[in-house]
């Protein structure tokens, strides 16, 4: 066993760290960028008297850094090769080794600077989840008409899943898809619902919608994913949601006889469920990495403090009230990344073995990794609050104001503990697996044999 990362890993973080010094910090520093990440940041990056919605000065410096980082062949690192993307063989290991050490970084750790930016979902690096799904599932002329699109930065799109009324329990939706003829004579749908939390709908160009197309509530089957063009007729941002970290670009739409063609169909007719969930273990397992990088960070700054702050004579580092719940978080710390890695390799490993048996990666990955990537991620989320809450505690006063990160960090790694799967979901998941509910498809235990013979 090698826990070293591999050459190649280790030589794309170099690159990447070379054009952050280079050219993202200058940028950072230049004239008073520093605002949108001091203590002031909250306040500038926010239209208070327009729905609370992001400046646009702060949303054309990111714009401007993601264009920096295209030209440098770096944000695009994770798109399919033959759209301008690495081709990497070990993406998720990339992909996780490079968010820990954005967000355990010293100088631009924590998530909050222009290199990457979380509470933005920003970053030098892209994500890109809309991309992975058109890539996955998409029509030749669907991907050869966004995928490019997306990555010059052409246009973005929102993921239309939770509803007012739903949220995890996605088969229950409200949103509907009734097959009509359009008034040109194309087969379509008319769409009528609702969608709750659309990232970014103040700036998309489309819309993905999910709605049940046949079935009734609570089936799995009977839901298709649309790809709706956001001014189409019907579609009505009605607000925004205000958050705990501000800006907001969290918007709730009514759906009202939005009609489409058929060509707008995401994938196969009534499969859409499997789309909704083809691209979550590579964002899952990023976001980890995320969280747990974050979580180091707290825990160095949060040494680094004790050992310089002077009380009653001797450095706070020497109280052991001090020392002890550091010492249980970076434990935590050190075996949560090993098992991120690991689950990144192995993840590596199925998609590899899948490519070459013709075989959808992804299906497997939930079959067979789904319980240690929702380890991977709910425990890290819950890590990052823990330890950002332990570094406000330690930093005092100091810690509770706004000229530390750790309090908009709490803010935001709180929101992660629900997003992208709720911790209860995930624990769920990894507990069908532990008690033989769900199966990988590897010879189950004496234990698992007993629970499975009862369903």
């Amino acid at each position: 066993m090698n826990f070293e990362l591999p050459a190649d890993v280790q030589a794309f973080v170099a690159r990447v760290d070379g054009f952050i010094n280079k050219t993202v910090l200058p940028l950072q520093y230049k004239d008073d960028n520093q605002r949108f990440f001091d203590y002031r940041r909250e306040a500038s990056r926010t239209q208070w008297d327009n729905h609370g919605l992001p400046t646009e000065d702060w949303e054309n410096l990111l714009r401007k850094t993601k264009s920096l980082a295209r030209e440098a062949g770096l944000y695009q690192f994770a798109a399919p090769a033959e759209y301008g993307g690495s081709g990497c063989k070990t993406l998720n290991l990339h992909m996780c080794a490079v968010r820990y050490h954005l967000t355990s970084h010293p100088v631009y750790g924590g998530g909050v600077s222009l290199a990457n930016d979380l509470q933005s979902e920003h970053s030098v690096v892209g994500n890109m989840p809309f991309l992975i799904m058109i890539s996955h599932y998409g029509t030749q002329e669907q991907k050869d008409r966004l995928i490019p699109a997306v990555l010059r930065g052409d246009i973005s799109a929102t993921f239309g899943l939770t509803e007012i009324h739903h949220g995890s329990d996605a088969t229950h939706m409200d949103t509907v898809a009734q097959q009509i003829t359009l008034s040109n004579g194309e087969p379509g749908y008319e769409i009528d619902g609702n969608k709750k939390w659309q990232t970014g709908i103040h700036h998309a160009d489309v819309l993905t919608i999910f709605a049940r197309t046949s079935g009734k509530a609570g089936d799995a089957k009977g839901i298709t994913a649309f790809l709706v063009p956001r001014h189409t007729p019907g579609v009505e941002v009605v607000s925004y949601e205000w958050t705990m970290n501000m800006p907001t670009d969290h918007g709730t739409i009514l759906l009202n006889k939005v009609c489409v063609p058929a060509t707008a169909i995401l994938g196969p007719l009534d499969h859409g469920l499997g789309i909704a969930q083809s691209f979550t273990h590579e964002n899952r397992i990023r976001q980890a990495a995320s969280s747990c990088g974050a979580a180091k960070y707290c825990i160095d700054r949060s040494i680094e403090h004790a050992n310089q702050r002077m009380v009653f004579g001797k450095a706070l580092s020497k109280n052991q009230a001090i020392q002890w719940p550091v010492v249980e978080l970076a434990t935590q710390v050190e075996m949560l990344r090993l098992l991120i890695l690991r689950t990144a390799v192995e993840m590596d490993q199925l998609d590899a073995e899948c490519k070459a048996a013709g075989t959808a990666p992804w299906i497997a990955i939930e079959k067979r990794l789904g319980h240690k990537i929702g380890m991977c991620n709910y425990y890290a989320a819950r890590l990052a609050c823990q330890a950002a809450d332990r570094a406000i505690q330690i930093h005092g006063g100091d810690g509770y104001s706004r000229h530390h990160p750790f309090e908009h960090m709490w803010r935001h790694f709180r929101r992660y503990r629900i997003t992208e799967g709720s911790e209860e979901v995930q624990i769920r998941k990894v507990g069908a697996y532990l008690f033989g509910y769900k199966t990988t498809g590897e010879q189950p235990t004496s234990a698992a044999k007993g629970s499975e013979a009862k369903l």
